[in-house]
């Protein structure tokens, strides 16, 4: 039986063995009592690497977004975000059902967003005007795009500015520093808060982790145990997430050097892909009619043994692509065989 190759996305990562094994021997206490030793170790961990104040463990990316933006912001408020990110489109609208605050998005040059539509998306001040607090940068951004330290210092000078905070949506940041190769904190050192997963790339089972001052911080956690996320011997999920952040990092390179090959790949048999956005490990590509119509291509492959990826628009922007993830577990040869395929596919 061949080898599973999961394109779908990189939480679909499995654990390496020393992980796992590091989840095992974790010791444990109550989080909720501030005891569990592993816990405040990987804590400890990401305010070093991101040089920050405070930090705090949580379910997920969503939740680390949620309850960071909550925590630095008043009902009524605007945040304001690219139009991509995936707070916008991918986390089921809690900024407005959850917080009551009000989204303005900016339609970015790939994702990466420019201080002049910052600027204008900035609200009179007045009785009748909503205030703007917030100002939301995803690094790496879903697009697979990365906003580099020099971009986020001139988002730093516009929000000193106007009194904003800004929150790093940073699902990916450790894709993004890698890409740049430049080191977390560089990336981080203008933002106020920071949340990143610790399943998309670094092959965690669960868990993200919120960081920044110590006074946010510790509203951020009244609301993640609003929302039932106090937690009791998690230690030994944040076991994974130390194993993660000390030796998953730096091999992140191999992600992105197989999603450039698969993306050449992909363009040498017809497919349409903008290759500014091969940054990190996402690929989106496109099918010239020409070639095949979309689904058909997607059943096709789907077939094949060995393959799973997500049908068009799932995790997609723009309509009639597909969307492929590289991680951990997919090798180079993997990926030249999913080209061999996909060629097979196309002759037929």
């Amino acid at each position: 039986m061949r080898k599973l190759i999961d394109f779908r996305s990189d939480t679909c990562t499995l654990q390496p063995e020393e992980m796992l094994k590091a989840m095992v021997e974790a010791k444990v206490g109550n989080e909720e009592y501030d005891d569990d030793p592993t816990i405040i170790e990987l804590l400890d961990l990401a305010c070093e690497i991101m040089d920050k104040e405070a930090a705090l463990f949580t379910v997920g990316g969503t939740m680390d977004n949620l309850i960071g933006i909550l925590a630095q912001t008043e009902r009524s408020n605007i945040v304001i975000a690219e139009a991509d990110t995936h707070i916008t489109f991918c986390e089921v609208s809690n900024l407005a059902v959850v917080g009551g605050l009000m989204p303005k998005l900016i339609k970015g040059h790939l994702g990466i967003m420019d201080v002049t539509d910052i600027e204008a998306a900035i609200p009179r001040i007045g009785y009748d005007c909503a205030d703007a607090k917030l100002l939301v940068v995803e690094n790496a951004h879903t697009l697979g795009t990365c906003t580099t330290p020099q971009q986020m210092a001139a988002y730093r000078k516009v929000a000193n500015k106007y009194g904003l905070k800004i929150h790093i949506d940073g699902a990916r940041i450790f894709n993004a520093a890698v890409a740049l190769n430049v080191k977390p904190s560089e990336l981080a050192k203008d933002a106020d808060t920071l949340a990143f997963c610790l399943s998309k790339g670094l092959a965690c089972p669960f868990g993200g982790v919120l960081v920044g001052p110590k006074e946010v911080i510790s509203r951020a956690r009244r609301y993640k145990q609003m929302l039932g996320a106090g937690f009791r011997q998690a230690g030994y999920m944040a076991a994974c997430g130390i194993y993660a952040l000390n030796n998953m990092v730096d091999r992140l390179a191999e992600d992105h050097e197989n999603a450039k090959l698969l993306a050449k790949g992909l363009v040498e048999l017809g497919m349409e892909i903008d290759m500014n956005t091969v940054q990190i490990n996402i690929v989106r590509f496109g099918i010239p009619s020409s070639l095949m119509e979309v689904n058909e291509f997607y059943k096709k492959m789907i077939m094949i043994e060995g393959i799973k990826m997500n049908p068009p628009d799932i995790g997609e922007l723009i309509p009639g692509r597909i969307r492929l993830v590289t991680h951990w577990g997919i090798e180079r040869e993997d990926i030249e065989y999913f080209l061999n395929k996909a060629k097979e596919v196309l002759n037929s």
